[in-house]
């Protein structure tokens, strides 16, 4: 799986397990995506590019490293993709958000799109999607077409867990998006949930049925 990070820290690891329990509250579930996305941001920001800017210290005049280019941006695939995206935020503080609204046809599976809203002067930003499940794929590869429209510099996938089936997916449709993943689990079962999974982000992260 060419273009896959597996992201397989330690701390990293130990937080999904106890995500996964079933037994664990909504609070412990919540706390835990908060701490685990702020691991995710991380690695997924390692090659963001740099410039050179001169400081004064207390003590004298020097030459450090910044950031360079136009802020990033975190795109929450809402709902679940929330609960990624406090923890980011508490990485990369200055990130402009955006969110895009899509619900899965529980028929066809498919995505349809609800709701839509970036910032401004897209062409010139790096983009972070991020939604805890890449699960059949279809939301992921409907929210990157949407975001291509505006000609972003970049754009990267992060998740909690994926599956052979989403990973394919997204990868067939878009080879030049990176996926980042804190798991790869087993398979989709015939509901288009991941196995052995975690079972829904949403209602675990928000405590809802």
């Amino acid at each position: 799986m060419s273009n896959v990070h597996l992201v397989d820290h330690p701390l990293v690891q130990h937080k999904l397990t106890l995500m996964r329990r079933k037994d664990a509250s909504t609070n412990s579930f919540r706390r835990l995506l908060n701490e685990l996305s702020m691991l995710m941001a991380y690695e997924v920001t390692r090659d963001m590019p740099m410039q050179d800017i001169e400081i004064e210290t207390p003590l004298e005049t020097m030459t450090s490293r910044v950031i360079d280019g136009k802020k990033l941006v975190l795109v929450s695939i809402l709902r679940a993709g929330n609960g990624i995206l406090e923890g980011m935020l508490s990485v990369v503080p200055g990130a402009r958000v955006g969110h895009i609204g899509l619900y899965r046809d529980p028929k066809t599976l498919t995505a349809v799109e609800y709701y839509f809203k970036m910032p401004g002067e897209m062409q010139d930003r790096d983009i972070i999607v991020v939604d805890p499940m890449l699960a059949t794929g279809n939301s992921a590869v409907a929210a990157v077409e949407r975001l291509k429209e505006l000609a972003p510099k970049s754009i990267k996938f992060v998740c909690l867990l994926a599956c052979p089936e989403g990973i394919k997916t997204l990868q067939t449709a878009h080879p030049d998006v990176p996926i980042y993943t804190a798991a790869i689990d087993r398979e989709l079962n015939s509901h288009g949930y991941i196995l052995p999974g975690l079972g829904d982000a949403g209602d675990r992260i928000f405590g809802t049925k």
